[in-house]
């Protein structure tokens, strides 16, 4: 498919149409220890694979939610929608961020982006507000809704 290319200076004619859904991205165990071992957080139920299936309610290993909010911007990234006419984009932070459901080790997510909002700002900057809503392959509550925001600089 190719990339659907968008002026932002319009992008308010977009705000809540569906942009765009990220491939499925498998969370396996070596991708949690990898985000245990960045970020100190060794909590059993992330890392200790035979422990977790003893006495973790969901009998194997959970992704950290923070692992889960931290894959949004790349997979926002990954989705065949270009903005044009741009110097730069910034992450701008996060509004609400609920985390649902667990991400259990081995499963698979994709992230599923609806444009929220377009706030012109000063110097012909935009403020552009996304819901990213990650959902976990055959589970029907999904991992995570948030809004993310990001600040675009014209060229």
């Amino acid at each position: 498919m190719g990339r659907a290319v968008y002026d932002p200076s319009t992008g308010a004619q977009l705000v809540g149409q569906e942009l765009g859904v990220s491939d499925w991205l498998t969370i396996d165990q070596e991708r949690i220890n990898q985000f245990a071992a960045c970020t100190g957080d060794h909590q059993w139920i992330h890392v200790d694979v035979e422990r977790a299936q003893r006495h973790s309610p969901f009998g194997t290993t959970i992704a950290h939610g923070f692992l889960t909010l931290s894959l949004l911007a790349s997979e926002q990234l990954a989705l065949d929608f270009v903005p044009t006419g741009l110097a730069q984009v910034l992450n701008y932070g996060l509004d609400k961020v609920r985390f649902l459901a667990p991400v259990k080790a081995g499963a698979r997510i994709r992230n599923r982006v609806v444009l929220l909002s377009v706030e012109p700002q000063d110097k012909g900057r935009l403020l552009v507000k996304f819901q990213n809503t990650v959902e976990i392959e055959g589970e029907s509550k999904p991992a995570l809704v948030a809004e993310m925001l990001a600040l675009l600089f014209p060229a």
